[in-house]
């Protein structure tokens, strides 16, 4: 429905910015269709600002009813995905983004101080939320589907080097596919191979371990499910592992919960999962048990530092000592908490050189893929390598929230500002002040 000549002159001019943090982003918040129903509903003005690599052409837009513009100086609500840097934060205006800030992230806090200084208002898609708190606003399975992508890339050309001939190796980078779909059949002519000619003894049984079991790693299952897969639970996947060389034709996954990656330090106590995401002190890690057992690991665990490790240096040195011709290859830590949940992660990398190797004896890495060690996978940023996709993704969910911020009365209060709900909640900064819910980030500033 469209609204009323009243209404439309309230309507903000909504802008979507070009992402500059690095030559890979080409994703958007909103792609051209989205954006061609919402003018068509509010009547609101659109602009696009210029873009050499955004996925959406320039073209797409200015079908969909988008002006062209440089800079962000005539939008009111200025949408992105990444961070904006501090030097292009305008006054006065609110902005929409991913802003790594409500953990106190030091590298981002020069950021929230300036826009609290413009006066302008932040909203962080990672806080639009339902009245659960389950986030509404994110980009779904697409880093669990570079990730896998990835990791059998890599692979395939590490394994390669050492002499090891396996169809991985004709696997491409995610980015070189025009779709999800398109890489899904391209893995699954490499599934028949496998099914016909099986893999190298050498690598098998072949097992893989997927840490957790949301949104990415759904999307880390779609893409080895090309592959001809059987599933085995944490419980029996030291048998399973233990077969000599196990089914040549057969891609073993499984799948940790959180249940089966840790356990309780006292003695006696069962698991309890909401005692573990309430305290989890009272837990330590399992997974050292299971991590001899796999060819490669993907992670895709939420982490934060309360939390255990689930793969330590002393973990896979004890591994390497015990076992010098270890199964282990590689790690695509897709959650790329760096010294996190996977503590060999020791720095994130991107899309050009994605992967390092680590040497579990001597607790060292070096650049490269190709070469001895533990390949370790850690791009920060795996859905812009799928730039359609995710965008349209996003852009679905995102899409039916945009009128609501385009006629919120920004100079009321923000109770009474005509904002959704959902909104308000991810409301970190409103006219240059930290609201109720985010005023402890004032702690992490640094005079």
């Amino acid at each position: 429905m469209n609204p009323v000549v009243g209404e439309i002159e309230k309507m903000k001019t909504l802008l979507i910015r070009a992402e500059d943090k690095n030559r890979w982003e080409r994703r958007a918040p909103l792609v051209p269709e989205d954006l061609r129903q919402i003018i068509a509903e509010t009547g609101a003005g659109a602009l696009v600002e210029k873009s050499e690599k955004r996925f959406f052409t320039a073209d797409q837009y200015a079908a969909a009813g988008a002006g062209s513009c440089v800079g962000m100086a005539d939008g009111d609500v200025i949408c992105g995905v990444k961070e904006i840097p501090v030097e292009k934060i305008l006054d006065n205006k609110t902005y929409v983004f991913f802003s790594h800030t409500v953990k106190g992230q030091k590298d981002n806090m020069p950021l929230l101080q300036r826009i609290i200084d413009s006066g302008s208002t932040l909203i962080d898609y990672e806080r639009i939320t339902d009245e659960k708190g389950r986030r509404l606003i994110y980009f779904g399975p697409f880093a669990g589907h570079a990730g896998a992508i990835d990791i059998l890339s890599l692979m395939g050309e590490h394994w390669a080097e050492k002499g090891l001939d396996t169809p991985f190796a004709a696997v491409r980078r995610a980015h070189r596919y025009e779709s999800v779909d398109a890489a899904c059949q391209h893995l699954r002519e490499i599934g028949g191979r496998i099914e016909k000619d099986g893999l190298p003894r050498q690598l098998c049984p072949f097992t893989v371990g997927i840490l957790g079991y949301g949104n990415v790693s759904g999307g880390v299952q779609q893409i080895f499910d090309c592959l001809p897969t059987e599933r085995l639970s944490a419980d029996a996947v030291n048998d399973g592992a233990a077969r000599d060389p196990g089914n040549r034709h057969t891609v073993y996954l499984t799948v940790f919960k959180e249940q089966d990656l840790v356990k309780p330090r006292a003695d006696g106590a069962v698991f309890d999962l909401q005692e573990y995401y309430d305290h989890p002190e009272r837990y330590q890690s399992r997974f050292a048990r299971f991590l001899p057992c796999f060819t490669l690991l993907v992670n895709a665990v939420y982490w934060e530092k309360r939390y255990p490790r689930f793969v330590t240096w002393a973990d896979l040195k004890r591994m390497a000592d015990r076992t010098p011709a270890f199964k282990l290859g590689g790690i695509a830590d897709i959650s790329c908490d760096i010294h996190g949940s996977i503590e060999c992660n020791v720095k994130s990398t991107d899309s050009d050189a994605p992967a390092y190797r680590v040497d579990p004896v001597a607790g060292t890495t070096e650049d490269g893929h190709l070469g001895e060690g533990i390949v370790v996978l850690a791009v920060d940023n795996l859905p812009c390598e799928l730039p359609k996709d995710s965008s349209s993704f996003f852009s679905r969910q995102f899409s039916p929230l945009v009128p609501g911020l385009l006629s919120a009365d920004y100079e009321r209060s923000l109770d009474d500002s005509g904002l959704p709900p959902e909104i308000k909640r991810a409301v970190i900064v409103y006219n240059g002040r930290l609201t109720g819910d985010y005023e402890y980030l004032k702690g992490y500033f640094t005079s």
